[in-house]
């Protein structure tokens, strides 16, 4: 019969098929912000010297670490799955008026925040870098620059409760796209700085417009779908359900922030350049991150949330397990990368101006051990936004201690044989212990895994991605970085076809309809 809802099964089914268009979409968007982003670090490291560059990490860091909590953390975590309930429940108009209630408590909470984080910059850069205090100036630069840009997590956090809007709504392409303007601001600032000989201060500053810019251009589409009307501070029960499930994330968060100020910490003592080193590493790895798999992350969890709502089970997880071959056909190749190529990737993308040979060697360690990471940190996001949506917002907290807890005994053993160098490793073990509770825990909770499934779709890439390092490390010996990239990806390609990867199939299948649909647009 027509006009029938589709059964559970039938649901499940085209949740999945859209999963990797919606991540497409996301994806081109991310991609664009890397880009942009990969520009800007280029910049950043050729412009301003070492004791710079740290100043500006430390201070940019203690402001944007809040948008694990006020972005694909502890809110959009709490608000996407029942936002989505709202919708398939209650209908739109229940949903806005839920909107519209999370939004004022979300704007005091943000003012709040705000105000506290510009008064105590001192205290705040003192817990995360207070190590700074044994180079003369630079302690007291980096507060400054801590006051300058800390404003930064109002815009952010308004921003990110609309992209939770927009993405409950499956609209997520502009939510994707705005971030770009951050980074755009922030490579004006430094063109800026350099052309006027002005100090890194001014970076504070870009990212002050950036965050601006990212709630301007939002508003259109949350216009137009009804989501932009003025906030209600009534605090009913579905806010204090929402604000609920923020507690334990909140937490979970918390542990997250002990984390940076472990790492932080122990840079601060270790040089200058050490707070460079690890931050350029951490970018570079969150290039392919953020291009599919944070952007598969985010398109799976209102899919996640709808299957859960009707009490599909089954279907989420075969829906969850179909994610993360996704995820790993993209995490695994590029942890092969940059274990590989090192040297190579970071040699071609920074070393010119302020950035030597030295700067090369020392990132390329960094890049080592976090690179190597980034498909356990990967099975992470992936894993995590099952969690929420079946409710459970209290396993991820306990397994965040316990990661906290292998990251300080690491981090301890290894700073002193491996310098910085040893904080990567100690990030790089800690994720796997996370990952590895994370899975034996959603076991539990969803009955499955599709283990098997999934073990055939990695071992497939995994063999892909030794063939494609071989070749990546051969062409980079012998003709250059560049060269080596190249062949790198080329052989991977070669190699999933060659393997017939459904994952290949799934992604190419997904671009090409993408362009046959853009190309019969424009013919029309």
């Amino acid at each position: 019969m027509t006009g029938e809802p589709p059964s559970i099964a039938e649901q499940g089914r085209q949740e999945r098929g859209r999963l990797v268009a919606r991540a497409g979409v996301v994806g081109v968007g991310t991609l664009a912000s890397r880009v942009l982003g990969l520009v800007r670090d280029m910049a950043i490291a050729a412009i301003f010297d070492l004791n710079a560059t740290d100043a500006w990490w430390v201070a940019f860091m203690i402001p944007n670490a809040l948008r694990s909590l006020l972005a694909e953390g502890a809110v959009s975590s709490a608000v996407v799955p029942m936002l989505s309930e709202k919708l398939a429940k209650e209908g739109d108009d229940a949903a806005k008026l839920f909107f519209k209630r999370v939004r004022g408590a979300s704007l005091v909470a943000l003012v709040v925040v705000t105000i506290l984080g510009v008064i105590f910059a001192g205290p705040l850069t003192a817990l995360f870098a207070n190590g700074l205090k044994a180079r003369p100036g630079e302690f007291e630069r980096t507060v400054a620059l801590t006051r300058t840009v800390f404003p930064y997590i109002f815009f952010m956090g308004t921003a990110a409760l609309g992209m939770a809007a927009l993405n409950a709504n499956r609209r997520f392409a502009v939510a994707a796209f705005a971030p770009g303007l951050l980074n755009v601001a922030l490579i004006a600032a430094a063109m800026a700085a350099l052309t006027l000989h002005g100090p890194v201060q001014w970076l504070a500053l870009g990212a002050l417009v950036g965050g601006l810019l990212q709630v301007v251009a939002q508003w259109p589409a949350l216009r137009g779908i009804g989501y932009a009307g003025l906030p209600s501070f009534k605090l009913d029960a579905d806010v204090r359900r929402v604000l609920g499930r923020i507690a334990p994330l909140t937490l979970g968060i918390g542990i997250y922030y002990i984390d940076l100020v472990v790492c932080r910490r122990f840079l601060s003592d270790l040089g200058p350049g050490a707070q460079s080193y690890f931050s350029w590493a951490m970018r570079l790895c969150d290039f392919p991150q953020g291009i599919f798999v944070m952007a598969l992350s985010t398109a799976a969890l209102p899919s996640l949330s709808t299957l859960a709502a009707r009490g599909a089970k089954d279907e989420l997880a075969q829906t969850w397990a179909h994610g993360m071959s996704l995820a790993m056909f993209v995490a695994i190749p590029a942890s092969a990368a940059m274990v590989a190529l090192p040297g190579p990737i970071v040699a071609t993308l920074f070393q010119r101006g302020a950035f030597g040979a030295a700067s090369v060697h020392e990132t390329a360690r960094a890049l080592i051990w976090q690179g190597g990471a980034i498909w356990t940190v990967a099975a992470v996001r992936q894993t995590v936004p099952a969690f929420y949506a079946l409710g459970d917002t209290k396993t991820p907290v306990i397994v965040s201690a316990i990661d906290l807890g292998a990251l300080v005994v690491l981090a301890l053993a290894l700073r002193g044989p491996m310098g910085h160098a040893g904080v990567s490793a100690a990030v790089a073990g800690s994720s796997a212990v996370q990952m590895v509770l994370l899975l034996v825990w959603l076991r539990r909770r969803m009955g499955t895994l599709h283990a098997g499934t999934l073990a055939r779709s990695t071992a497939r890439t995994l063999a892909a991605s030794v063939l494609a390092a071989v070749a990546g490390w051969g062409g980079a010996t012998l003709a250059g970085g560049i060269a080596g990239m190249a062949a790198f990806g080329v052989v991977f390609l070669l190699a999933a076809w060659g393997l017939r990867s459904p994952e290949l199939t799934e992604i190419s299948g997904a671009v090409r309809r993408r362009l046959s649909s853009r190309r019969a647009a424009k013919s029309s």
